[in-house]
This record gives C-alpha cells, structure tokens and sequence, in this order.
C-alpha cells in the first residue's frame, strides 16, 4: 500500500505546506495523463506519447489592460506551479480587464 501525506497550508499563509491550488492541478494532470493512456488502448491507438497544456483565463479590475497582461506575465513567471511546468507544458495566458 502506497500511501500519500502532505502538510497543508492555505496560500499566503506563511505556513510551509501544500496549498489546495497545488493538489488540484496535479492530480488533475496526472488523471487526465492516465485517462488519455485508458482510452487509447480501448480505442486501439498507438499512442507514443502525450503532452498537456493549460489556458488560464485571470480577469482583473483596478488595471488598464496593457498593465494587468504585464501583471500576469510577470505572475506567471514567479507562481511555483507556472515555473514547474516551463518547458514542459504549453501555457497560454488570456487576460481580462472588467
């Protein structure tokens, strides 16, 4: 049996541990991962690999919008999960200003 533990911390918190935000999108990723492996096989297709993006839609106020794309550009290049899957994963960032 293999089991899984984590400290959990909520984001900003100060407390050292995993935040919700980070658990979701792993295990999201790696279901999918598997689920596209499942279905190949049922389906009969020689899948030699796979590759997973990701589209995040951030919708801000208080910003015109040439300062809030430079806002989240800037986010993306500092978020821990952002810079673990750099070069690995495609990310397209879509900004809204409201």
């Amino acid at each position: 049996m293999v089991l899984l533990g984590f400290d959990l911390a909520v984001q900003g918190s100060g407390k050292a541990g995993t935040n919700p935000e980070q658990l979701f999108a792993i295990g999201y990723a790696a279901c999918f991962d598997n689920a596209l492996i499942l279905t190949a096989r049922r389906l009969k297709k020689a899948v030699t690999g796979s590759r997973t993006s990701v589209e995040l839609y951030v919708e801000l106020s208080g910003l015109p919008e040439p300062a809030a794309m430079e806002l989240v550009e800037a986010t993306h290049h500092v978020c821990p999960y952002s810079n673990a899957v750099r070069g690995n994963v495609e990310v397209r960032l879509h900004v809204f200003v409201k």
